[in-house]
């Protein structure tokens, strides 16, 4: 009995499952309508003059084909029958002539339309694209796989979908238009041959529906393998990686996970293909037995004088058209089906709703006069991820230095993203004078902070741009710029680069000379980027909150002396957050939280967490016995486990 409820409890649930599937389908086929009409009005807005032409010369050239076959008939009969005037052959002449410059001429004017109207939409779709992933609030989505497939997929779908989806419709009317044409003229000839060759037509649709669905759905499931190979090639191609690839001789290693990850796409696509060769051969194959059987009809009912030689003329010229028009529907409708299901992903992301909720009425974030309080906060990434912070509380006064000290993943760079509203906490709240961060417009709480970060950014830009992106405001701001470079100590680095502060820091581009050549640009040294990045903080000088994490790690003893003391002189009176792994630059922190696997174990002063001999104190001391070698091994036997390490979470 056990075993029979198992099996029907499995059929049961299969069948819930094909149940749940085709509800799938059905809904997603359901949105195509509204998709399609999104994506030709996508086209409509982006270039209104060129979208009415192409459409207009698109659904004129499915009446020339049509028109051609008639004349031809029409000539053809008039030579036969005897007695036809001269100046009417001629008309008829002309006017297939004329079809055929019209023919020619349109079909190149409205290839030009289509690849305007197409640059038109790739700029449209991808500003509205960017401009929503731009929204994002927080950073989620982001470090979402899944979200990052959708993303790529999108952004295929921008560049060509709604101009595929719009060029698809428009070739079904187009195909429409001449189907009609010779459907009406086969009728006019046989009733049972337009039948037969129409129904010959109807397997190629279904057909190419289903191939069309399962290509779209081979885009989806080879996302990931196609990143992991793009990530591959950029690794073999960028100067970046270019240094350990070649120390470590990993490059044939990379370069074979590379190929293997193409391999497995291509042999997905290979195998889609050969079904694809396979349908198509039947069907042409079909096509062609039709198209042979009709002109062997049309020949013994012309001997038999049913029908005249314009009669197969036409007959012929209306198989093949009706032939081409269906096979032309097919593929437009099987193109179409596809870029809709791409253009889904595209509309998924452009329509997301905001990752982080966001006040509809947002209180006001008046400037920092008391302080910022964690109150309880309790953070995870997902229900599935285990707990980062463990009821985290402590209070960062106005105008304080405040430092989170602690070993790799204690917590300290989630704390960050949560003060700067990446993320918002799982429980508990965080006060900015008592307001919480949930209830204020999350751009204008990240206008009251400035902040360097250890995992900085080196833009392929000039050194002048690389600061002023700190506050766009600082842009034609010269002064600021070198006042913020000089406090941070790479002016003179910057004014000695070739042009200056004007000299681009990349060599993946070339900018071009004062005398017209390219000239390739500058690579700076780790510790001149980190100062660079310091810079770029110093220009947001104006805001309430300074976040400075790990803002020295790169740099030599002298040069860490020399940025300590200017970070030291630009806290002076302001509200800042510090975090690093080296406890002698917090010393002289107002206030000293120590974090260890998302808890708070010990705050005070330097001097009151030295007293109290904790875990503070034991990890100073550890720190402090680099400099006195005698002093190491008693240090790592009373905490063997305490080394910080270089990065943090």
């Amino acid at each position: 009995m056990t075993v029979t409820g198992a099996g029907a409890g499995a059929g049961a649930g299969a069948g819930a499952g094909t149940g749940t599937a085709k509800a799938a389908r059905a809904a997603s086929l359901s949105r195509f309508p509204r998709h399609a009409a999104t994506a030709v009005a996508l086209a409509a807005r982006a270039a209104p003059a060129v979208f009415a032409g192409h459409v207009l010369l698109t659904l004129a050239t499915g009446v020339l084909p049509v028109a051609a076959a008639w004349l031809t008939k029409l000539a053809l009969d008039g030579l036969t029958a005897g007695g036809t005037p001269t100046g009417a052959l001629i008309s008829l002449a002309a006017g297939l002539a004329g079809v055929g410059v019209v023919t020619a001429a349109t079909a190149h004017t409205n290839d030009y339309l289509r690849a305007q109207l197409d640059r038109a939409i790739g700029v449209l779709t991808q500003d509205r694209l960017f401009a929503a992933v731009n929204g994002f609030v927080g950073l989620a989505r982001f470090e979402s796989p899944a979200f990052l497939d959708r993303l790529r997929l999108a952004q295929q779908a921008s560049a060509v979908g709604p101009g595929q989806v719009a060029n698809g419709i428009l070739g079904l009317a187009q195909a429409a238009i001449t189907v009609t044409g010779f459907v009406g003229s086969l009728l006019v000839l046989s009733p049972a041959m337009t039948v037969l060759v129409v129904a010959a037509g109807m397997p190629a649709l279904v057909a190419e529906l289903l191939l069309s669905r399962r290509r779209a759905r081979l885009h989806w499931d080879l996302g990931p393998t196609e990143r992991r190979e793009i990530f591959y090639s950029r690794l073999l191609s960028s100067v970046e990686a270019a240094k350990e690839v070649r120390l470590f001789g990993i490059g044939a290693f990379l370069q074979g996970r590379m190929l293997a990850d193409r391999r497995t796409a291509d042999a997905a696509r290979a195998r889609l293909d050969r079904g694809d060769a396979l349908v198509q051969s039947g069907l042409a194959l079909l096509a062609a037995l039709v198209s042979g059987g009709g002109v062997v009809w049309a020949v013994l009912a012309a001997r038999s004088g049913h029908l005249s030689v314009g009669d197969i003329a036409i007959f012929i010229a209306a198989v093949a058209g009706v032939q081409g028009s269906l096979t032309s529907v097919t593929g437009h409708l099987a193109g179409c089906h596809e870029a809709l299901m791409l253009f889904e992903h595209y509309l998924d992301v452009v329509r997301s709703e905001p990752d982080l909720p966001v006040a509809a009425a947002p209180a006001p974030l008046p400037a920092l006069r008391e302080g910022i309080e964690f109150r309880d906060v309790w953070f995870r990434y997902s229900d599935d991820h285990p707990w980062v912070l463990h009821g985290v509380s402590f209070r960062l006064r106005h105008g304080a230095a405040l430092a989170l000290v602690g070993l790799n993943g204690s917590g300290k760079s989630t704390l960050v993203k949560l003060l700067c509203r990446f993320y918002d906490p799982t429980r508990g709240a965080i006060l900015w004078d008592g307001v919480d961060l949930r209830d204020v417009d999350p751009a204008r709480l990240r206008s009251r902070i400035g902040a360097a970060f250890q995992d900085y950014m080196a833009y392929d830009m000039t050194a002048a741009e690389n600061i002023a992106l700190g506050d766009l405001r600082a842009f034609d701001a010269t002064e600021r710029i070198r006042g913020a470079a000089q406090r941070a100590g790479i002016h003179h680095k910057l004014a000695t680069l070739p042009r200056g502060y004007d000299t681009l820091l990349s060599r993946s581009f070339t900018a071009t000379s004062q005398d017209g050549r390219e000239a390739t640009g500058v690579v700076l040294s780790g510790g001149q980027w980190q100062r660079l990045a310091l810079a770029r903080a110093f220009v947001r000088d104006e805001r309430d909150l300074m976040i400075l994490d790990e803002p020295a790690s790169g740099l030599d003893a002298q040069a860490e002396a020399e940025i300590q003391e200017a970070l030291r002189t630009h806290r002076r009176g302001r509200t800042s957050l510090l975090i690093s792994h080296r406890l002698g630059s917090v010393r002289e922190a107002d206030a000293i939280v120590v974090l260890e696997e998302g808890r708070i174990v010990e705050q005070g002063s330097h001097a009151s967490l030295l007293a109290a001999g904790g875990r503070y104190a034991r990890l100073f001391a550890l720190q402090a016995s680099g400099y006195r070698p005698e002093d190491a091994p008693a240090a790592a036997a009373a905490h063997p486990d305490a080394v910080p390490e270089a990065g943090h979470r």
